[in-house]
């Protein structure tokens, strides 16, 4: 369901596959040496033709990190994302770094209030899992 009838609303297929899987590796998101989260759960998404993006559970970024500007987009996949810019310690402000849906539709729903990063601003790192 969308919030605008003029938008298109489209169901992942074999001409559009979308998969989601969860990754088992904790993963750190960091920003030159400042560190957003040490050891984050993440989920990964595949769509399409498309690179794999991992998102991560927003609980897992310190709040003071992020700003709500207004910019949203519409995915007529996976629904309306809204974007964050990031804050550092030292005040700089990297705008549009991450995105996030918060009604993703159905078939996407365990992306909800999570955040995906553009990697030309942030660093999104799978580290080992920690043995038994």
């Amino acid at each position: 369901m969308t919030d605008n009838p003029d938008r298109p609303v489209l169901q992942p297929g074999i001409d559009h596959p979308l998969e989601l899987r969860q990754i088992d590796q904790p993963v750190r998101i960091s920003i030159g040496q400042e560190r957003l989260a040490a050891r984050a759960e993440a989920l990964e998404l595949r769509e399409h033709v498309y690179p794999p993006v991992l998102y991560i559970r927003r609980i897992d970024i310190a709040p003071r990190f992020l700003q709500r500007p207004l910019q949203t987009s519409w995915c007529p996949y996976k629904g309306k994302a809204s974007y964050f810019h990031i804050r550092l310690k030292d005040g700089t402000v990297l705008e549009n770094a991450a995105w996030s849906y918060e009604g993703p539709f159905a078939h996407v729903a365990a992306i909800k209030d999570r955040l995906a990063f553009y990697p030309d601003k942030v660093s999104v790192e799978l580290l080992q899992a920690a043995c038994a």
